[in-house]
């Protein structure tokens, strides 16, 4: 069970790095996590490419800083609830991706999958790069291995 600290409420780096609260669900923070940023990719898909990269560039270096630090408040390298990676990874996963409700589903999905499952590299990089940069990027290779698999989708679609 997800145990959420008080500080989620109070501190608005941890706001954000449990993904505007979406993260202090009771069980499967991630998958709410990644529920969360759809709405805002929903609000972004009708950005042109660059600066939909931008972005997505910019909430993943800042994303490194937020869940490094609250990782350190809370003493606890990459808790459960700390889900601004989640955000990103989905974010990586539509990049390009022209919204439609079927789409921003299969997004999900397929990102969850890969999330969950964590093939080499996701998991090499999810078990041996610490601080928040090993955070995000567990979560970044997932996003592009989703990014990956969306593409050859739409292509052959």
């Amino acid at each position: 069970m997800n145990r959420a600290p008080a500080s989620v409420w109070r501190r608005p780096v941890h706001f954000l790095a449990f993904g505007l609260g979406s993260g202090t669900a009771p069980f499967a923070p991630g998958t709410f996590g990644t529920l969360a940023a759809i709405p805002f990719y929903w609000m972004m898909a009708s950005l042109s490419l660059w600066p939909y990269l931008a972005i997505v560039l910019v909430a993943s270096i800042v994303g490194i800083w937020i869940c490094d630090r609250t990782s350190k408040d809370l003493g606890v390298h990459d808790h459960s609830g700390i889900v601004w990676d989640e955000f990103v990874g989905y974010w990586i996963t539509m990049v390009a991706v022209p919204f439609s409700w079927q789409a921003a589903l299969w997004g999900f999905v397929v990102f969850r999958v890969f999330d969950i499952l964590k093939p080499w590299p996701i998991r090499w990089a999810d078990r041996r790069v610490a601080g928040g940069f090993g955070i995000m990027l567990d979560d970044v290779f997932a996003g592009i291995f989703a990014w990956s698999t969306m593409h050859l989708w739409l292509w052959f679609h």
